[in-house]
């Protein structure tokens, strides 16, 4: 098997995982439709960053998963990432956070749950868009910065 990507489009940013392209660009989506997807992206990602971990006990990843994954930890990672987003990525943020899901947050409080669901729009409208080097580069310095506060 060779060490190229499968689906080299898409590692290069030009592209999604699959051949499906949204129905329209990310920026005429209503933000809880780039939550719905980014929040599936997102956990890929973590799932991803804790296979690549030693550890790989069930129970001991889906602990760490939670750890990244809950509304309260996507709510901290955006607050770390904001320092780095560009003012374009700060929109998108806003708008998800102001969006109105319909529905109230079970382990979280309201904010956080606004704040994870401006991550989860932020993560969907990269994804969507194909800017998957930017989505790669966000996610790599929020786990980055999530495992270093832990470490603290």
């Amino acid at each position: 098997m060779s060490d190229k990507p499968m689906n080299s489009e898409a590692s290069e940013g030009t592209g999604n995982w699959f051949p499906y392209p949204a129905s329209k660009p990310a920026r005429l989506m209503p933000p809880i439709a780039l939550a719905y997807i980014g929040d599936a992206v997102y956990e890929v990602a973590v799932r991803q960053y804790l296979l690549a971990q030693p550890n790989l006990r069930p129970n001991h990843l889906h602990r760490r998963a939670t750890g990244l994954v809950s509304a309260k930890a996507q709510s901290r990672m955006l607050g770390l990432l904001e320092k780095v987003l560009t003012e374009e990525e700060r929109d998108i943020v806003r708008q998800g956070r102001n969006a109105k899901s319909g529905s109230l947050p079970k382990n979280a409080d309201v904010l956080e749950y606004r704040h994870a669901t401006a991550l989860e729009g932020l993560v969907g409208s990269l994804y969507c868009d194909g800017h998957l080097d930017r989505l790669r580069e966000l996610i790599t310095f929020g786990i980055a910065q999530m495992e270093n506060t832990e470490k603290s």
